[in-house]
């Protein structure tokens, strides 16, 4: 996959795929990139989270939180069933 340098919280990769491999492909790869990644600094006036939501995602700030991949949906492009 080409242009992979998408501000997204997920990148996708298509793996060389050697016809002599004895195990089942993985087509397409991912790996998570936390959201700090892309705020160099934190601005003022930054909007955040009441006190009970911070503790359920982890952060005071809404920006900086990042979901954990669910591991029973499918990656988008995967074939394997």
């Amino acid at each position: 996959m080409k242009g992979n340098h998408e501000f997204t919280q997920f990148k996708y990769w298509e793996p060389y795929i050697s016809p002599y491999d004895p195990c089942k492909p993985i087509r397409v790869k991912s790996y998570p990139t936390p959201p700090q990644l892309y705020i160099n600094f934190q601005p003022p006036g930054l909007p955040q989270y009441n006190p009970e939501d911070a503790l359920f995602h982890g952060t005071l700030w809404p920006a900086l939180s990042s979901p954990w991949p669910n591991p029973n949906t499918k990656v988008r492009g995967d074939t394997n069933e």
